[in-house]
């Protein structure tokens, strides 16, 4: 094998630095906490909006009143225990 040329070899070397270069900027660019922020706060959002999400927020809203009537419902019975008093 023929020795290689310095000039063949730099060119190979200064490409390969270029490559990886660009690598190294590409993942830069898709680790980047605020872009990472960005598309999480979009996903989120896009599923808010979609009907999968809005039946969510009211199953969760229904569920909530749900246990605060109960809540409010078990405070008065453990009252009107205690005076002996009967609430609606």
């Amino acid at each position: 094998m023929p020795p290689r040329d310095p000039r063949q070899i730099q060119l190979e070397i200064d490409a390969a630095r270029e490559s990886l270069a660009a690598t190294l900027d590409q993942l830069a660019h898709r680790s980047s906490p605020a872009r990472l922020k960005a598309q999480g706060q979009a996903a989120v959002v896009r599923f808010f909006q979609s009907p999968a999400g809005k039946a969510t927020v009211g199953a969760v809203g229904v569920f909530v009143t749900v246990v605060v009537v109960n809540s409010v419902r078990g405070r008065r019975r453990r009252r009107s225990a205690l005076t002996g008093k009967r609430t609606r």
